[in-house]
């Protein structure tokens, strides 16, 4: 992990909260922190989102205590899509908007959305490859993603990064397309590891206790290949932000 010591965040961090609430309330936190600091010293800020409850959750939380964030300068991108149609109710970016981005003056040509199953790219590897250009393009400019949010389910996936499969042991690719997810919906894009690692700070907001074995595992150093979210590090920063269920097996 590189090293900077001008940044306000410390390299390697695990928060224990209380409860699910806290829990949201400090992504919530962390959130604005990081957008408004990389404003400050860059001018705008890229984001990455996340699904599931959780994810969606601190983003009504971010809704609500926006601080000092300027939204005509947040890029949003997400780290992975289920590839269903655009008005489906499980679409990551479909929820996003209802909880956050559709009450902000955000750009809209600065958020950046995974192709629907019933847009333009039909086929989940052409929608892939025309978002892998996206955040390629993106990161040619830019560098790197400010942020970027995972949650983690039970086993240790983040994104759609699944254990033991193609998707979790790419090691170039920024962007892949998922066509036989163990969670349904079976078909996703998803951004990769590499992908994940040209983000400056990288935030897991996990809670309950049939997550606590797998957050363990993964703060211990399993292979990523076994617990994808070991894999999952930042170039300044990396915290675990859990409540006191799903920290219960650390040692």
């Amino acid at each position: 992990m590189s090293e900077h010591t001008d940044s306000p965040f410390p390299s390697d961090t695990v928060e224990v909260h209380l409860d699910t609430d806290s829990l949201v309330a400090a992504a919530a936190v962390r959130f604005v922190s990081v957008v408004v600091a990389a404003q400050a010293e860059r001018g705008s800020a890229a984001v990455v989102l996340t699904g599931g409850g959780t994810g969606i959750a601190l983003l009504e939380q971010v809704r609500k205590s926006p601080g000092d964030i300027d939204w005509s300068r947040v890029e949003v991108f997400w780290g992975d899509e289920r590839f269903v149609p655009a008005n489906d109710p499980e679409r990551n970016d479909l929820q996003a908007r209802q909880a956050l981005l559709d009450h902000v003056p955000v750009d809209p040509a600065r958020v950046h959305p995974v192709a629907a199953s019933d847009g333009e790219y039909p086929d989940p590897v052409e929608a892939a490859a025309e978002y892998s250009a996206t955040v390629h393009a993106y990161l040619a400019e830019h560098g790197a993603f400010d942020l970027h949010l995972l949650g983690m389910g039970g086993e240790g996936h983040v994104n759609s990064l699944f254990p033991h499969t193609d998707a979790v042991r790419e090691e170039h690719e920024l962007v892949v397309a998922v066509t036989n997810s163990p969670k349904p919906p079976p078909v996703r894009v998803t951004l990769t590891r590499p992908a994940i690692r040209r983000t400056r700070h990288v935030v897991l907001v996990v809670g309950g206790a049939g997550k606590a074995e797998a957050v363990a595992a993964a703060i211990g150093g399993a292979d990523p290949a076994d617990v994808p979210a070991a894999g999952a590090t930042g170039i300044d920063s990396t915290t675990w932000l859990l409540d006191q269920e799903a920290a219960s097996a650390l040692r």
